[in-house]
């Protein structure tokens, strides 16, 4: 039986395309013996998985992808537009492929849920990836230029990425409403992640003057100001540039968070 519930199904072109990018960079992926990639929850049409496909396929030319829906309809509807590498599957947070995969994306599917619901949902398709696998989790805006995801793995949640576009930015904490389920209602005194926006905005703010020599630069002052204040942030100018920054989830963890 399939395991979940039936959400809104909205989508759009281009909307997952900062989560691609960023998938596409994942050793779970470039380094996997078998590149299968679950598009779980992918809504309405068959838009995102058609569009993960064709965007990880550049890195990895044997990718395959399987969108998975809990609606029998959307399955069926989306089955017209199958194509070798991508094909369709009714299912949900059991994940019901023939093949552990070794990417699950599932983003804008939680966000409907309670916060209670999440760690089952994460540890139920974490069960399902291959050794090594990712779990990426999160939500977006509806044109993709706000987002936010958990990179989960067997081993329990491991980082939060924020993406953003920087052009007319007035702040990065513009994402508190893209959060992921496990930490929008976190975003209060006292709780890390508040912290972490709270520090972002500051940044953002002191750095001002760099706009001159456009949002990116603005963006990597930012990151490395955090970094030297003592955030574990992830990577380097190459992603930041791209309006992306990373930290490591205990950073933001919510305080009575366990694994």
């Amino acid at each position: 039986m399939a395991e979940g519930r039936i959400t809104r199904g909205t989508t759009g072109t281009n909307r997952l395309r900062r989560i691609d990018r960023w998938i596409a960079t994942l050793p779970a992926l470039t380094r996997a013996e078998d590149p299968l990639v679950v598009d779980l929850g992918y809504g309405a049409s068959a838009t995102t998985p058609l569009e993960l496909h064709a965007r990880l396929s550049k890195v990895r030319p044997d990718v395959e992808v399987v969108g998975i829906e809990i609606d029998a309809e959307r399955v069926e509807l989306a089955s017209r537009s199958a194509k070798p590498g991508v094909s369709f599957l009714r299912g949900g947070f059991e994940v019901p492929t023939a093949r552990r995969p070794c990417v699950i994306r599932a983003l804008n599917v939680l966000r409907q849920y309670d916060e209670p619901e999440v760690l089952g949902a994460w540890r139920r398709m974490v069960g399902r990836l291959q050794p090594g696998g990712a779990l990426v989790e999160g939500t977006c805006n509806e044109v993709g230029r706000v987002a936010s995801w958990v990179h989960v793995t067997e081993a329990g949640p491991q980082s939060l990425t924020v993406s953003l576009r920087l052009r007319d930015l007035d702040a990065p904490s513009v994402v508190a409403e893209r959060l992921p389920k496990v930490l929008i209602h976190r975003n209060v005194p006292g709780e890390r992640v508040h912290d972490f926006l709270g520090a972002l905005d500051r940044a953002w703010r002191v750095h001002a003057p760099l706009g001159t020599y456009g949002p990116s630069q603005r963006w990597i002052a930012v990151a490395r100001t955090l970094r030297d204040d003592g955030w574990p942030v992830l990577g380097g100018p190459a992603r930041w540039r791209l309006g992306e920054l990373g930290v490591a989830w205990d950073a933001v963890a919510p305080a009575d968070f366990e694994w």
